[in-house]
């Protein structure tokens, strides 16, 4: 496997694996298929964005991680593709993705989890992030309540 920084090339492939996410229901507080330009703006190189980088397996992007300023803090997403999630795939984006906020002078990030996304918080939680608060009432633009960890992690 390779980790590497995403280019314009990937956006397709990022595109899908977080589609497909989505269009099962999955743990995401996306609800809304997104288009492969929403993608690049949103998580690659719009003007909040300050890192990205997917997981390249025989050629073929199964993983993205992206950082970006969201209310005046840097929070982080992964999407790994559906049938190889907890294999370890995020945890060494993540590696990547520290040396990128490094060299930006980020010291601190937030991961804002579902609470029914046990593979999620247990993933942030394998690589630092402790929970800050719980959100109960955290509800989807469809009105379900999944409620929310906020995680936050914070290096030395």
């Amino acid at each position: 496997m390779i980790i590497r920084p995403a280019l314009a090339a990937d956006v397709s492939a990022m595109t899908e694996i977080l589609n497909a996410i989505v269009g099962i229901g999955g743990p995401t507080a996306h609800e809304i298929i997104k288009t492969t330009e929403a993608v690049r703006t949103e998580y690659m190189d719009g003007p909040n964005e300050l890192a990205a980088v997917v997981a390249e397996d025989q050629g073929q992007v199964i993983g993205w991680q992206s950082v970006g300023f969201w209310q005046g803090e840097a929070h982080i997403g992964t999407c790994v593709q559906l049938g190889v999630q907890a294999k370890g795939i995020g945890v060494q984006m993540f590696a990547l993705t520290c040396d990128a906020l490094r060299s930006a002078g980020i010291r601190a990030l937030i991961a804002s989890i579902r609470a029914d996304n046990a593979p999620g918080l247990a993933h942030y939680s394998r690589i630092s992030f402790v929970d800050t608060s719980f959100e109960p009432d955290f509800a989807l633009p469809d009105g379900r309540i999944v409620g929310r960890v906020p995680q936050r992690f914070a290096r030395d």
